[in-house]
């Protein structure tokens, strides 16, 4: 069975865009993949694009050599926009081989290990601090943050993820994310009041979910090795599952990681096997995060059988639309040495409509279907119903 045909679409997704690649073959198979722009990569979509002309007319089942021939033709540029482009066509190369196989795409990746898939309440309070015209109701106090730690322990779920928030003259809560130019201080500096102001959000998250709901912490990039040692001290006394930290110096993370009370999760931005090579020799952090948005599943394995050499388990990186949360649970039911998975529990009121197939959750795990390919694919009619906006996502973003 061959590749036909590549076709880009995209919806609007609120404050960002979904993208998918369509890869239809010979056989009347129609494998999809998902994909991201919004995250500071923008041209993904082009670089899918002059790609395609390589693979159309090539084996879908033959997804190593296609991406292998596609990594010698872009080697001058290997990483960034280039690989997030190859992972996005090897993974509709996986769900196309696996529904010509009439098999899920886990028996791809040497079969499931685990039925169910433990997942954390990504971006808990986020959205609703950033985006409440998209994630009501809003959140606008510490008092809406204890709510919401409350209704986490109420639905079931057992970990939630957040991020850093400030008060504002009125006493509003903003995001406080520097390493995204929000607000512009690329010094990234971490003063005073950003540390009691993450303190007592972590307080008012605990005090509404409990002593039995895991709390997250992600720092993203937003300071440097005296900042985040600076945190890790505010933070040392309290009860955090993990503390979540970007850095493109494996040593600095080390370092970090050998003064930290609180297990360290990092790497979701790297791509490729060779950018993982420096964080697990120099034993950077305890869990290692892998996009499979980005680096494929098929990579992304490889990437994990790393990991477990290094005595470190994986997490995946998934803060997108359905399908991209699909693809990462057929990685994390396969993979041997998953630590938990994350996953966006606020949802756009349209979300359902855009695909065909939504995640289950109960007991605060994934609930791993068996349907054929990824379990799930956009809702084509829907997807183009929603024309996607100009700008978005970080790069449509402006600091008032």
């Amino acid at each position: 069975m061959k590749v036909k045909a590549i076709e880009l679409l995209a919806c609007d997704a609120g404050w960002r865009n979904y993208h998918f690649v369509k890869i239809t073959t010979d056989g009347d198979v129609v494998g999809w993949s998902e994909y991201d722009e919004g995250f500071g990569s923008p041209g993904v979509g082009q670089v899918i694009q002059r790609l395609a002309e390589r693979v159309v007319g090539q084996s879908v089942f033959a997804h190593e050599r296609i991406f292998n021939e596609l990594t010698c033709m872009t080697r001058p540029a290997t990483g960034g926009v280039v690989a997030e482009g190859l992972g996005a066509i090897e993974n509709a190369l996986l769900d196309a081989k696996a529904k010509a196989l009439g098999v899920p795409c886990y028996e791809l990746l040497g079969g499931k290990v685990r039925d169910r898939i433990p997942v954390y309440w990504s971006h808990c309070a986020t959205w609703r601090i950033n985006h409440p015209t998209f994630y009501p109701p809003a959140i606008t106090t510490l008092d809406g943050v204890k709510a919401m730690g409350r209704e986490v322990r109420e639905k079931g779920y057992k970990a939630l993820k957040t991020n850093i928030f400030v008060p504002q003259q009125d006493g509003k809560l903003r995001g406080w994310r520097p390493g995204f130019g929000v607000p512009f201080q690329p010094a990234l500096n971490v003063d005073r009041h950003v540390l009691r102001a993450l303190r007592a959000h972590l307080e008012a998250f605990r005090d509404g979910a409990g002593p039995d709901v895991d709390i997250l912490l992600d720092l993203n990039f937003n300071a440097k090795t005296e900042g985040y040692l600076e945190i890790l001290r505010t933070i040392a006394d309290l009860d955090i599952f993990w503390v979540e930290i970007d850095t493109f110096n494996p040593d600095a993370l080390g370092y970090i990681r050998s003064h930290s009370p609180h297990p360290i999760s990092s790497c979701e931005t790297l791509l490729g096997l060779r950018e993982f090579l420096p964080y697990f020799r120099a034993q950077a952090m305890d869990v290692a995060i892998i996009d499979v948005v980005w680096n494929g599943a098929w990579q992304s394995m490889k990437i994990a059988a790393c990991a477990e050499a290094h005595e470190v388990n994986v997490a995946p990186h998934n803060f997108y639309g359905h399908l991209c949360t699909m693809m990462n649970a057929h990685f994390s039911a396969a993979v041997p040495n998953l630590r938990i998975m994350e996953t966006d529990i606020d949802r756009l009121a349209w979300d359902h409509e855009l695909f065909t197939h939504v995640p289950v959750f109960e007991n605060g795990e994934l609930v791993m279907p068996d349907r054929p390919g990824w379990g799930t694919e956009p809702n084509e009619a829907a997807v183009r119903a929603r024309p996607p906006r100009g700008t978005a996502g970080l790069l449509g973003y402006k600091d008032k």
